[in-house]
């Protein structure tokens, strides 16, 4: 039993630190965009009062890492999302009326469970999306850049969701695919709408795509974090924790 328990012990510490280092590496990535404004500038146009274009796009690109890595830092972990009121995943629309019926007549554990299972999938499948946001944001020209700067409070969130969601779901999904079934929700799942099509009142067989759903959901929760990130950025000097993010928000949004 104790062998057990220290290897059980073993994996969550292997596990935490290789989200670690998966954050750092995001951190690092966001330091080089800002060591390399001073080398790189380009002196000839700017965008605020001192701000040359290349501080300008770097700090867009260090804003979304930012985002990044808080909002896979807030959702990857346990009851990231299970326990969040606004990213929680309940049951696919589809699949409500499958809910429903089946607490109706004293199936709601399994239900809960299923839900929970879902949930534990999310919060383990976006540990894997940093590598794709950092490739999304690196093909980020600086003309891209430049035009977000003084947009609105999301402009650069919501650009870089539709540049990139069709590409982060693809990504995504076998990731999702691997979560769901490492942590049973595909069985939970495929129990409760098994329970559902055999009721002698159900006529028309549901089984709705769990994976795209889920998919969908759990990229959705990281921009929202992104998106909220940029806001205070833009918002609140106090969240501009680099030189970088103070010199190019401090000047260009007064």
């Amino acid at each position: 039993m104790l062998k057990k328990t220290l290897l059980v012990l073993l994996g969550v510490c292997s596990l935490q630190a290789s989200q670690a280092q998966l954050l750092n590496k995001l951190k690092k990535l966001s330091k080089s965009n800002t060591s390399t404004t001073t080398t790189t500038s380009n002196t000839t146009g700017t965008t605020g009062a001192s701000v040359t274009e290349s501080e300008a796009g770097s700090a867009i690109k260090e804003a979304l890492l930012k985002g990044v890595t808080n909002g896979i830092a807030n959702l990857n972990k346990t009851d990231g999302f299970f326990g969040n009121e606004l990213y929680k995943l309940l049951l696919p629309p589809d699949a409500v009326k499958i809910g429903n019926t089946l607490r109706a007549i004293g199936l709601g554990p399994q239900v809960d469970q299923a839900i929970l299972q879902i949930n534990r999938s999310a919060e383990k499948a976006v540990g894997f999306a940093a590598p794709i946001f950092v490739n999304a944001v690196k093909q980020m020209t600086l003309t891209d850049a430049l035009n977000l700067i003084k947009g609105g409070n999301n402009s650069a969130t919501e650009y870089f969701k539709g540049k990139t969601t069709d590409q982060l779901k693809s990504a995504f999904s076998p990731v999702i695919k691997k979560s769901l079934d490492s942590t049973s929700a595909t069985r939970f799942y495929g129990d409760i709408v098994n329970s559902y099509n055999k009721l002698p009142t159900t006529f028309n067989k549901v089984n709705p795509d769990l994976q795209d759903y889920v998919t969908t959901m759990a990229v959705n929760a990281l921009f929202d974090q992104i998106g909220k990130e940029e806001a205070a950025i833009r918002a609140n000097p106090a969240a501009r924790t680099t030189d970088l993010l103070k010199k190019v928000f401090g000047n260009v949004l007064k």
